[in-house]
């Protein structure tokens, strides 16, 4: 069985698709899976079970992008297109079925809407894939001793970033005396890029003996070492959702983007939103006190399935 399967150009939304793609795989294990994605998010999708080809999309003028991926894909008879972009390529295609998820905003997360596509409830949660290799790397850098909190302080977005101050106090509630991670290694992540960087700067220069990892690795690998933490705390990004998606508590940190959409999804993941109105609040808004709260709150919960 053939499958195509076209996903976002961004990581958040390409971790949130893996979910259904788990699904079909369970449900069909004879299947091989040809990927369409965004460069920036491919290795989403590196160590994914099933694969057949990965073909990262980088966006041209004219739509020219359309016209490249349909080059490589227009000569194979398809059992079924998936086209979570909305775009007339699955149209365009030989298939036995197609499901193509309409654009446009609307209500609800976007989790539903994914496995809307496919006719799938309740949808699945997404998962996170890596290697021997990852798991191999991430002992190497978080080797066994004191559980590990980690910081996200990062995002594509300089409205959705968390003031440094904030992961500051933070860390000092969760880590110090009586925290729920009393004597607890911290760990700061974040994506390539200058910009990254000076995101990260202040939290790294409060923290002098924090593990840098932002810049350092591939998504792959970034799973590896999520999976390894008692706690990830950031903003809304994709590595929000990638550490949702290996199962670790997961605290997400929203105020000018809607957590009703993209809440993190995972065993044990929420979001906490900064006081204002929903998804149009200043993340100077939420204070750090009430973020251990609810984090400390989370890892007394025990994992649980999650239906959306």
């Amino acid at each position: 069985m053939r499958i195509l399967f076209i996903t976002s150009t961004r990581i958040g939304d390409a971790v949130l698709s893996t979910g259904v793609i788990d699904h079909l795989m369970r449900a069909h294990p004879d299947a091989r899976f040809t990927i369409a994605v965004g460069r920036v998010a491919e290795g989403v999708f590196a160590r994914m079970p099933a694969l057949d080809r990965l073909i990262p999309i980088e966006k041209k003028k004219y739509g020219l992008h359309w016209l490249g991926l349909w080059r490589q894909v227009a000569f194979t008879r398809w059992d079924l297109v998936v086209d979570l972009r909305g775009s007339a390529i699955a149209w365009l295609l030989l298939a036995r079925r197609r499901a193509v998820m309409r654009g446009g905003r609307r209500p609800g997360h976007r989790l539903l809407h994914i496995a809307q596509t496919l006719g799938i409830s309740p949808a699945p949660r997404p998962v996170a894939w890596f290697g021997p290799e990852e798991s191999a790397k991430a002992e190497a850098l978080i080797p066994p001793g004191p559980p590990v909190l980690a910081l996200g302080p990062t995002a594509n977005w300089v409205r959705k970033v968390w003031p440094a101050d904030r992961f500051l106090t933070l860390a000092r509630l969760l880590t110090g005396p009586g925290g729920a991670l009393e004597g607890a290694r911290i760990a700061v992540l974040g994506g390539p890029g200058a910009q990254e960087h000076a995101m990260a700067e202040p939290v790294l220069h409060g923290l002098p003996g924090a593990i840098d990892l932002v810049g350092q690795l591939d998504l792959p690998e970034v799973a590896a070492v999520m999976s390894r933490c008692a706690l990830f705390v950031g903003n809304d990004s994709g590595l929000m959702h990638l550490s949702a998606a290996t199962g670790t508590p997961t605290v997400g940190l929203f105020g000018p983007t809607p957590a009703s959409e993209y809440a993190p999804i995972g065993a044990r993941a929420l979001a906490v939103l900064a006081k204002g109105p929903p998804g149009n609040a200043p993340m100077g808004a939420l204070s750090a006190t009430r973020v251990a709260e609810e984090a400390t709150a989370l890892l007394a919960r025990p994992a649980v399935e999650v239906a959306v």
